[in-house]
């Protein structure tokens, strides 16, 4: 620190540039600090849910409806958008649409997660988005090969995700 003597014999500190010096630097160092606890929330964000995905997959692929229940709120009054039919009302009518549409035809299902998972959360909710294959063998011999566009919106209660709506259509031929 210098120290000036002013002309009328008063000593006087030139701290006052220090002092801004050193609030700069506690913003900037606030700063980085947020900045890299926001990429590493992206980090572990998008590493949750790429597990999520790919155990979602699996449970679907199960063949049958109660394996992938864990991953749904199943509260009423909640939409869920499948390839077939238009919509349905909440867990419940889920469950048994896509069981008797889908899942009691089926010999074999394996549904596989994309590698273009995008995930974006505000606090605790989050959405994603992902392509997904879609292989079936039907009962009946025949096969099916479709890439499905995914959007799932999941809501964090508690220490779980819980998929609150979901979006699943394939492109038109």
């Amino acid at each position: 620190m210098s120290v000036q003597v002013s002309e009328s014999g008063k000593r006087t500190s030139r701290s006052g540039g220090h002092w801004m010096l050193y609030v700069g630097l506690a913003v900037a160092g606030a700063l980085m600090t947020f900045v890299g606890a926001r990429a590493q929330q992206k980090l572990t964000d998008d590493s949750t849910f790429h597990k999520l995905m790919d155990d979602y997959c699996a449970a679907w692929s199960a063949g049958n409806a109660e394996a992938p229940a864990k991953f749904y709120a199943q509260n009423d009054g909640l939409v869920f958008y499948d390839v077939a039919p238009f919509k349905y009302n909440g867990w419940k009518e889920y469950h048994a649409g896509v069981q008797k549409e889908f899942l009691d035809g089926a010999e074999t299902l394996k549904l596989t997660a994309g590698k273009d998972l995008k995930v974006t959360r505000h606090g605790l909710l989050a959405w994603t988005t992902v392509s997904i294959h879609l292989y079936e063998k039907a009962k009946d011999g025949k096969t099916t090969n479709v890439d499905l566009r995914y959007t799932g919106i999941w809501e964090k209660r508690g220490a779980k995700w819980l998929l609150v709506h979901e979006h699943l259509s394939a492109p038109m031929a």
